[in-house]
């Protein structure tokens, strides 16, 4: 009959369930405090109050405040390998080195997506100097290389001149579009090339792809 059925109880979560969303609330809260006020700026208390637990609590998740930022590191690395990173699927896609205006695009969403992740690389360049991500740009190259092995066939290299070294190329491409936005978006600083992002975006890709010194007859 209408109105007599009974509410679905909810389901309990398990111990380990419970442990890995509270790890979850603490990770959240200490990404947006780090990001915005630094590390050095941020304590456990303030991480612990932001999520809403005890101090305790924290340190049942994490050894110290160091440990939650290298985890918040970690996951965004994970990210930035995964194949569903918004640059990653362009390059894949075949942007590069066919489609430079896509590629700065997907620069473009990557940065914002993952606006308070990024904010942490500048974090510890400024406060650790740089010892938590040296590891992960030191393997740059082998990963754009492990890239190309794998999609190299897909992407019309050919269309590069001659001598110009794919993996080098798509360095410079995909390493300046990102950058180019992390002063956009990250520092808030619109137009620093002097014009609006598009027509700017346009010149800067017709310099990728053309040059920018008169060729030699």
């Amino acid at each position: 009959m209408i109105g007599t059925e009974r509410a679905v109880p909810r389901k309990r979560l398990t111990q380990e369930e419970r442990s890995e969303r509270s790890r979850g609330i603490i990770l959240r809260a200490a990404l947006k405090l780090f990001s915005t006020v630094g590390y050095h700026g941020t304590t456990v208390r303030d991480i612990a109050e932001a999520a809403k637990v005890s101090t305790g609590n924290v340190y049942h998740q994490f050894p110290d405040k160091e440990s939650i930022f290298r985890a918040l590191l970690d996951e965004y690395f994970e990210q930035v390998a995964s194949p569903e990173y918004p640059l990653n699927k362009a390059l894949a896609a075949g942007a590069f080195p066919n489609d430079m205006a896509a590629l700065a695009r997907a620069a473009r969403e990557s940065v914002a997506k993952y606006r308070p992740y990024v904010a942490l690389i500048y974090v510890d360049v400024v406060e650790f100097d740089g010892s938590h991500i040296r590891r992960f740009y030191s393997e740059m190259a082998d990963r754009f290389g492990a890239f190309l092995a794998k999609h190299g066939p897909e992407l019309k290299l050919q269309n590069l001149r001659d001598g110009v070294r794919p993996r080098t190329a798509m360095m410079v491409a995909t390493r300046f579009f990102l950058q180019y936005f992390s002063v956009e978006v990250l520092f808030g600083v619109p137009n620093h090339f002097g014009q609006e992002t598009e027509p700017a975006l346009a010149e800067i890709v017709d310099i990728l792809e053309r040059g920018m010194l008169q060729r030699r007859p």
